[in-house]
């Protein structure tokens, strides 16, 4: 591991990325506005990946709207495979398996199978269709409790 600033240097023949900075929102910002800032952020990311990391180089993505920045930088990574990106949403889903845990008064390490699709943002939607809570399927949560208090 070799610290730097430059990301030329910094991604050398690198095995593996962790996208980890971006800028976060700032009071009165526009999201719009925080996505063209991160953008140009993750974008000379992704050239500076595509010019100097190995081929086989996997990346992960932690800054948020992780989704985004991903395919911004791998769509940058000239020869590395958009396969060979990850988004790393894991604190949304983590506060969708807490909420169940709570709605369902158990333990967190008893919820599974709870995803997330979409972006961080409005966009997204937690599915807990698959969810289970100490190995049996997911049961008693209302449409109205998911649709009012759980997705939003």
């Amino acid at each position: 591991v070799i610290p730097s600033v430059n990301e030329m240097e910094a991604f050398k023949d690198v095995d593996v990325a962790m996208l980890v900075g971006a800028m976060p929102r700032r009071e009165g910002m526009e999201r719009k506005d925080l996505l063209l800032e991160n953008a140009k952020i993750f974008q000379a990311q992704g050239k500076a990946l595509g010019a100097n990391a190995k081929k086989t180089c996997l990346t992960l993505v932690v800054g948020n709207p992780a989704n985004t920045n991903a395919l911004i930088a791998a769509s940058n990574a000239k020869g590395i495979p958009a396969g060979n990106f990850s988004a790393m949403t894991r604190l949304d889903q983590d506060r969708a398996m807490a909420q169940v845990a709570l709605k369902k008064n158990v333990d967190l390490s008893a919820v599974d199978k709870v995803i997330i699709w979409g972006n961080h943002s409005a966009t997204q939607y937690p599915d807990v269709s698959n969810a289970t809570v100490a190995g049996k399927k997911l049961t008693g949560l209302s449409q109205k409790y998911l649709q009012d208090e759980f997705i939003p």
